[in-house]
């Protein structure tokens, strides 16, 4: 394969709008050449962002013309995840899923198998390996600044009074819908990556809103092998936030507030080229060692840009993917856990 990439994406909904056509449109070695959407209005946006892409209004009329394209990107409502990764790689498409890549873990091993035997590439977009917080809080484990950790904190948490998409609220929180399989698919993943297998786990998966069918403020503890504990919350309901990082270790803590910037810069049109990028504002700096003790620590810069720049390099290169799909496994079997203990 040479470049570029012609890629195609199946949504235009947040993950689709704000994250993957972003970063695709914004690397050389892609050409975004499809849009997979049927909302009218999502339909003119798109048209208006991305000109010399092709709308297609089902993912139907895209896979007819599948010899068009090198790459399939599935950014549809988690509980079609499973079912539109399977499309696409019996295309014969590259895939890539926006996490979770799967509600469940038979489905993730399904695909598995099946891009294997497809020889296609496939690989989740758990971006949040690259916010610059998280980078911050690997360099920190890396360099021993805490001593011994023994207990990890992470959130996503704010108050949203938004209207949520219709999928959301009316799937239940077991098929996909509620705030544990759309945030805790991140936390649980950046767990697990820090400090290694899980041994135990514990959750509680609440329902605030008498409109929802899932859960909206949850919590999550994993005791890893290593004894690390990490308590993951993940709310849309929270008038108060707490730290987005807290860490505490023999030597030290690490204490972190506010949510990765890359997000918002990406709504609101930052280029990924613009030196602002992935960068923090110092008032943000999480801070580092014992109270009346501590030291201001410059978050690492965030680098979403690497998700797709590393895809780019597994397809033309034979490079690892971003991802291993094979990673999502653990935190879905979590989350499949957690939910079948409150049906």
């Amino acid at each position: 394969m040479t470049a570029p990439i012609r890629a195609a994406v199946i949504g235009y909904g947040l993950a689709g709008r704000v994250f993957h056509t972003s970063l695709i449109a914004a690397d050389e070695r892609y050409s975004l050449d499809a849009i997979v959407t049927s909302d009218p209005g999502r339909v003119l946006e798109a048209k208006t962002r991305f000109p010399a892409a092709t709308i297609f209004e089902s993912v139907d009329a895209l896979l007819a013309q599948h010899d068009s394209f090198d790459l399939a990107v599935v950014a549809a409502p988690t509980p079609q995840h499973a079912s539109l990764a399977a499309q696409t790689i019996e295309s014969g498409l590259a895939t890539v899923v926006d996490k979770p890549l799967a509600v469940r873990a038979s489905e993730i091993e399904s695909l598995i198998d099946s891009a294997s035997n497809r020889g296609v590439l496939l690989t989740a977009f758990h971006n949040r390996r690259w916010d610059g917080d998280f980078l911050t809080v690997q360099k920190l484990l890396a360099e021993g600044k805490l001593g011994d950790v023994w207990r990890f904190e992470s959130r996503f948490e704010w108050l949203n009074p938004r209207a949520r998409p219709a999928w959301k609220s009316g799937t239940t929180g077991a098929a996909g819908g509620g705030v544990a399989y759309d945030l805790g698919s991140h936390l649980i993943d950046q767990a697990i990556q820090l400090f290694g297998p899980v041994a135990d786990v514990y959750g509680e998966l609440d329902q605030h809103r008498t409109d929802s069918s899932n859960d909206d403020d949850s919590f999550i503890a994993l005791t890893h092998d290593s004894g690390v504990r990490s308590h993951l919350w993940m709310s849309s309901l929270v008038a108060q936030r707490g730290p987005r990082f807290r860490m505490l270790g023999s030597g030290s803590a690490y204490t972190k507030w506010g949510l990765d910037p890359q997000e918002s810069q990406l709504a609101a049109g930052l280029s990924t080229h613009d030196a602002a990028f992935g960068t923090e504002e110092p008032a943000a700096f999480g801070r580092l060692g014992t109270d009346g003790q501590t030291e201001q620590i410059p978050t690492e810069h965030g680098g979403y840009t690497e998700f797709y720049g590393q895809l780019a390099e597994a397809m033309l290169h034979g490079s690892p993917v971003p991802v291993d799909p094979r990673d999502t496994l653990r935190p879905v079997q979590i989350l499949e856990q957690l939910h079948s203990g409150h049906q």
